[in-house]
C-alpha cells in the first residue's frame, strides 16, 4: 500500500539511472571512438575500408584583386575557394600564411563549367586554390604577365604538397584552371611556373629524353590532326577527335601550351607541341600509347590527312 503523497521506489530510483546513463555516455563519448549528436551517439569503432575521398583534383586559380578585394570576394555569395595565398604571404608560426575560406569536405565554388578525363563539374571533386595575382595587362610593347613572387609560390607548394599527400593525388590531377575551362579561362597564365612545381613534387612535367625522342620523330612524321586531339584527350582535356582545326583544339592547345610550353602559346599546333604531349602520356598515361593510333604516327602515312605540322603552315600561308 502506497501513502498519500509519498514516490514508489521505481520513481525515486529512476532520475537517477538516467544520470547515471547521462554520465556514462559523456565518459564514452570522451574517448575517439564515440561522437554525442542530437539525439543519437555515433559509434565509430568500426571503420570500413570500402570508399574514397571526394577530392580527386587541386585546381589552381589567379585572382586579380589585392588580398583584401579576394577576400571580400571568395567569402560570397557568388564564389569563394577553399584557399587564398597573398601575394605576399605572411609568416606565422614559422611558415607563410594561408587563408582557408571553405572546409575541404564542403564544395567551394571556384571551378565553374568544367572537366577533366571523365567527369565534368568539378567543383564536386577538387579542392579550389586561388592565388592574388593581376594576370595579363596591354601595353604597347604587347601583352604583359605579371609574375608570381618566390615567397608566393614557396607557399602554394607547401599547401599542395600537404593536400597531395593526405588525398593522395596523381601528378596529372594537379590542374589549372584553364585545362579544366580551356575555352572560359586562362589563369593561372604562362608566368606561373609549373615547372618549379614540379620539380618540389607538385604536379605533372614532361621527361627531356621522352620530348627530345618525339621531336626527333614528329620531325620525319607528324601526328594526324585527329591523333593529336586524340592524344589531348588521352592525357584529360575534354576534346572530340574530329580531325579538323576548329576553334575549341586552339583553345585546348592555348591552355595546354600555358602549362607546358609557357615561352609560345598562341593556341597553334604544331610539332613541338605534340611531342611534348606524347611525352607526357608515356610518363603519366603509358596505356594510351599502346592504342594504335596513338603508338605510331601515321602523318606520313596518309599524306591527305591533315597533320599538326599542315595546320601550322595553313597559319603562315592564309
Amino acid at each position: 500500500m502506497k501513502l498519500p503523497g509519498t514516490r514508489s521506489l521505481h520513481q525515486l530510483i529512476a532520475p537517477l539511472v538516467a544520470l547515471l546513463s547521462l554520465a556514462a555516455l559523456a565518459g564514452c563519448a570522451g574517448s575517439s571512438n564515440m561522437e554525442i549528436r542530437p539525439g543519437y551517439v555515433a559509434d565509430h569503432t568500426y571503420q570500413s575500408r570500402a570508399y574514397n575521398h571526394r577530392v580527386r583534383y587541386l585546381i589552381l586559380h589567379y585572382t586579380d584583386s589585392e588580398a583584401p578585394r579576394a577576400l571580400s570576394t571568395l567569402l560570397g555569395p557568388h564564389v569563394s575557394s577553399h584557399y587564398l595565398v597573398a601575394r605576399h604571404p605572411g609568416a606565422e608560426g614559422g611558415g607563410p600564411r594561408v587563408w582557408q575560406l571553405v572546409d575541404e569536405n564542403d564544395r567551394a565554388w571556384h571551378a565553374g563549367l568544367s572537366a577533366w578525363e571523365d567527369r565534368t563539374q568539378l567543383n564536386d571533386t577538387s579542392i579550389g586554390v586561388e592565388i592574388v595575382n593581376r594576370g595579363p595587362r596591354e601595353t604597347a610593347a604587347g601583352r604583359q604577365w605579371q609574375s608570381y613572387p618566390a615567397p608566393q609560390i614557396e607557399a602554394v607548394i607547401a599547401l599542395a604538397r600537404d593536400i597531395i599527400q593526405r588525398y593522395d593525388l596523381p601528378p596529372t590531377s594537379i590542374l589549372g584552371h584553364s585545362d579544366i575551362a580551356p575555352s572560359r579561362k586562362i589563369d593561372p597564365g604562362p608566368r606561373f611556373p609549373w615547372k618549379r612545381l614540379h620539380e618540389a613534387g607538385v604536379g605533372a612535367w614532361p621527361d627531356d629524353e621522352d620530348t627530345d625522342t618525339y621531336r626527333r620523330r614528329f620531325a620525319h612524321c607528324s601526328p594526324t590532326m585527329a591523333q593529336y586531339q586524340h592524344a589531348l584527350s588521352a592525357y584529360g582535356y575534354r576534346l572530340a577527335a574530329t580531325g579538323i582545326l576548329d576553334e575549341e583544339t586552339r583553345d585546348v592547345t592555348r591552355a595546354f601550351q600555358m602549362h607546358f610550353r609557357p615561352a609560345s602559346y598562341a593556341g597553334q599546333p604544331d610539332d613541338e607541341t605534340a611531342a611534348i604531349l606524347w611525352a607526357l602520356l608515356a610518363r603519366y598515361r603509358p596505356q594510351a600509347l599502346v592504342e594504335t593510333d596513338l603508338a605510331v604516327p601515321r602523318g606520313c602515312l596518309e599524306p591527305k590527312q591533315e597533320t599538326v605540322d599542315s595546320a601550322r603552315v595553313q597559319q603562315f600561308t592564309h
